[in-house]
């Protein structure tokens, strides 16, 4: 009985903490989201910021989204746009955009 409750107490801490890390890696994402959104619209005016941010979040390393999300606090800096440039030249990034951009162009035919 004593045991069962234990690993019933574990099963549900566990799931509290990914929970816990589920909502903190979401923050992080959308922080990082709004920060690479806002250098993408910068250094490419006139291209639809959104997919290519979507592209450069899904592409980057959690310590990428983390060092990106800290710019909405502290301010973009030379490293935050070395970091978004980096990610921006990663091959998948590239055909994730030329994808995206392929398909938005779709969407006018």
């Amino acid at each position: 009985m004593t045991r069962t409750i234990f690993i019933s107490l574990l099963v549900l801490t566990l799931t509290a903490c990914n929970l816990a890390q589920d909502t903190a890696n979401t923050i992080a994402r959308d922080q990082a989201r709004g920060v690479i959104n806002g250098i993408v619209a910068e250094r490419f005016p006139g291209i639809n910021a959104a997919p290519v941010t979507d592209c450069v979040v899904d592409n980057a390393s959690a310590q990428e989204i983390l060092t990106v999300a800290r710019a909405a606090l502290v301010g973009v800096t030379d490293q935050t746009v070395t970091t978004v440039t980096g990610i921006l030249q990663r091959p998948d990034t590239v055909r994730c955009i030329a994808e995206n951009a392929l398909t938005s162009l779709e969407d006018f035919a």
